[in-house]
């Protein structure tokens, strides 16, 4: 892992391999991140361009990732993905393990079935039980193969950690759902929906676009979304554009009228007007709020 430097604007984080080690997978301990790592460099916004998987065995750690804080205890997992912005609180008080690893590391089928791709996904987990015990099984033995380098002839290696990776975020993603339980599954509609405003959400807010896209009326779609996501249809663009202004303020050093141009919005002053009434904060007062 490797973060760029160590001023006080959110920096993109890109991932790097340990010399001589398989490229596109890392697994340490929050002391050896702790050791190369300094502190303030965590602690301010970042986007990482690859996951991280991140679980404690000591102590609590307060975790925001698309600014919504989220609060780790041993044995619970977050799961930060490529393009989410996150944010530690005080990494320097717990211990634990974090696995990272690029998008094309695991092979397509574990991908899909991991749900890689998936911007909604859970990031808290807070597995029990064998949910638990299955979880703490898969990342020891991906850390004992990660450090056993040499061992094994390179590409052996490297098969053997894409193998034991697969199994951990499968586990993860099937088993360590933030309930227990898997959530009943949403309808089509909403996820044709979903699909269409994460494709669009940066050339059109209107409901009514995505209906004449999709083959809804707009009264189907807001039913759909308020049975899976509990929020209309116009509310849920809503939050998906505000979610993505944000991440664009926090991260980069964009003006308001650029990350206006990029969410569809026709000028920067109703972008503002529109982010002021969502968040009840200024474009410039969020990032500055966001950056500390």
């Amino acid at each position: 892992m490797m973060v760029k430097n160590r001023h006080a604007t959110p920096q993109e984080i890109a991932f790097t391999a340990p010399p001589g080690t398989p490229s596109g997978v890392e697994v340490l301990s929050l002391a050896d991140l702790r050791s190369r790592v300094p502190l303030d460099a965590l602690t301010v916004p970042l986007r990482p361009t690859f996951h991280h998987l991140l679980t404690l065995t000591r102590g609590s750690l307060r975790h925001t990732v698309d600014f919504t804080e989220h609060t780790l205890r041993p044995g619970s997992w977050a799961w930060t993905r490529p393009g989410q912005v996150q944010q530690w609180s005080d990494p320097g008080r717990v211990d634990g393990t974090l696995v990272l690893f690029e998008q094309d590391f695991l092979d397509p089928a574990t991908a899909t079935a991991a749900r890689l791709d998936d911007p909604h996904a859970p990031v808290l987990h807070t597995p029990e039980g064998e949910d638990h015990d299955a979880l703490r099984a898969a990342v020891d033995h991906l850390g004992r193969e990660f450090h056993a380098f040499g061992r094994l002839p390179l590409a052996v290696h490297t098969l053997a950690l894409r193998h034991l990776l697969s199994v951990l975020v499968l586990h993860l993603t099937h088993l360590g759902a933030p309930t227990g339980r898997p959530a009943p599954p949403p309808g089509e509609a909403f996820l044709r929906f979903r699909d269409a405003v994460e494709e669009g959400f940066g050339r059109t807010r209107r409901v009514e676009d995505y209906a004449r896209r999709l083959g809804y009326s707009p009264r189907t779609l807001s039913r759909a979304a308020e049975a899976a996501a509990g929020v209309g249809a116009k509310e849920f663009i809503d939050r998906r554009v505000v979610l993505e202004a944000k991440r664009l303020l926090a991260h980069g050093d964009e003006p308001a009228a650029r990350v206006a141009s990029r969410l569809g919005f026709s000028s920067a002053t109703n972008f503002s007007k529109y982010f002021l009434q969502r968040t009840g904060l200024s474009p410039v007062a969020f990032r500055t709020t966001t950056r500390g």
